[in-house]
C-alpha cells in the first residue's frame, strides 16, 4: 500500500474525506504551521526520529499564529497514524491551519483544524542527491527577514522558498542558496548549510535561517562550531553540504558553476548519520519506537 495514511481533527480518514473548504483562511493567506518528520526502519522496528523536538517547534509556530493546539494529542495521533500506515520508512507531515471564521486578517474569530499525513518517504532533492551531490544557484531572492517573519515552519513563508527553487530549476540547478544583501550565507530553500575546511566542520549561522533539528544533531556529531559565513568563504571551502529532515546529509557538488572536489568528511558523516537514525549507533537517542 502506497496511499498516505491520514488523521484529521481526531479521526483517521480517507484522502477523499479529508477535504478542505475553498474559502479556508489558510488557502488564501498561508495561515498554517507544519513539520516534516521522519520514521526509520530500525532493528527494533519503525522509529520516529526526534519527534519531541519537532513538536516543540510546531508548538512555537502554532502559538505565533495564535492557535491553541493540544500537542500531546497531536503527538499521539502521529504515533498512531504511523503505526496504522504500515510503512517502515515514512515521511510524516503534521499540519495545523485556519479553516473557518472568515477571510479577514484578524485571527481571533478563526478556527483551526489539525491533520497528520504519513506517506512513503522520497527525498525532495531526488534519490541520487546523496550520492552525486547537488548543484546550487545563488538566488536573487532574499530569505524572509526574521524581523518580518519568524524562522519557523509557517506555511505562507514557504512561498519565498518556492520562488527561489523555481529560479534555480530554470537556471539548471538542483537547489537555491539564500544570501543576504551583504553576501552572508543564510540557508537553502529547505536545508541548513555547512562547510568543511581542513577536516573541521562549520555550521552556517544566520538570524534569518530556520533553526534546523537535523542541523542540531549534525553539530553534535561533528563538534561543529556555528558562526556567520560569507559567500566568498563558502566558495573557498574544501567541502559544502546541506542538512534537513528530508534531505538528511547531502553534499554540494557546485555553487554557480564553482565545483568542489572529493567530499570525504561529508561521506563519513552520511554514514554516521544513517547509522544513528536507523538505530545502529549507541547514541541513537531521540527515537520514538512504534507500538
Amino acid at each position: 500500500m502506497n496511499h498516505p495514511a491520514l488523521w484529521k481533527n481526531g479521526e483517521h480518514v480517507s484522502r477523499e474525506a479529508a477535504g478542505v473548504d475553498v474559502l479556508a483562511h489558510a488557502l488564501h493567506y498561508g495561515t498554517g504551521v507544519f513539520e516534516g518528520i521522519r520514521c526509520y526502519d530500525t532493528g527494533r522496528g519503525p522509529a520516529i526520529f526526534e519527534l519531541a523536538a519537532h513538536m516543540r517547534r510546531f508548538e512555537r509556530g502554532a502559538q505565533t499564529l495564535g492557535m491553541d493546539i493540544d500537542i500531546d494529542e497531536l503527538t499521539n495521533a502521529i504515533i498512531e497514524t504511523v503505526a496504522r500506515s504500515g510503512f517502515n520508512n515514512a515521511y510524516i507531515r503534521p499540519l495545523a491551519f485556519y479553516a473557518s471564521g472568515g477571510l479577514g486578517l484578524d485571527t481571533a474569530p478563526l478556527s483551526a483544524e489539525v491533520a497528520v499525513g504519513v506517506m512513503p518517504w522520497t527525498s525532495h532533492l531526488g534519490e541520487a542527491a546523496e550520492n552525486k551531490g547537488i548543484g546550487m544557484h545563488v538566488s536573487s531572492y532574499r530569505r524572509n527577514s526574521h524581523k518580518s517573519l519568524p524562522p519557523l515552519k509557517l506555511c505562507g513563508g514557504y512561498v519565498n522558498s518556492i520562488l527561489a527553487k523555481r529560479e534555480a530549476s530554470l537556471a539548471g540547478y538542483d537547489e537555491a542558496l539564500f544570501v543576504d544583501d551583504d553576501d552572508w550565507v543564510c540557508e537553502a530553500t529547505g536545508e541548513n548549510v555547512f562547510m568543511v575546511n581542513n577536516g573541521r566542520v562549520t555550521a552556517v549561522e544566520h538570524c534569518d535561517a530556520l533553526p534546523g533539528i537535523t542541523r542540531s544533531v549534525v553539530m553534535q556529531l561533528t563538534a561543529a562550531i556555528a558562526r556567520p559565513v560569507s559567500l566568498k568563504e563558502l566558495l573557498s571551502a574544501d567541502e559544502v553540504f546541506l542538512t534537513g529532515t528530508s534531505a538528511e546529509v547531502v553534499p554540494v557538488s557546485n555553487i554557480n558553476g564553482h565545483h568542489y572536489g572529493s567530499t570525504p568528511v561529508t561521506r563519513e558523516l552520511q554514514h554516521t548519520y544513517a547509522n544513528l537514525v536507523r538505530g545502529r549507533e549507541s547514541a541513537s537517542q531521540g527515537q520514538v519506537a512504534m507500538p
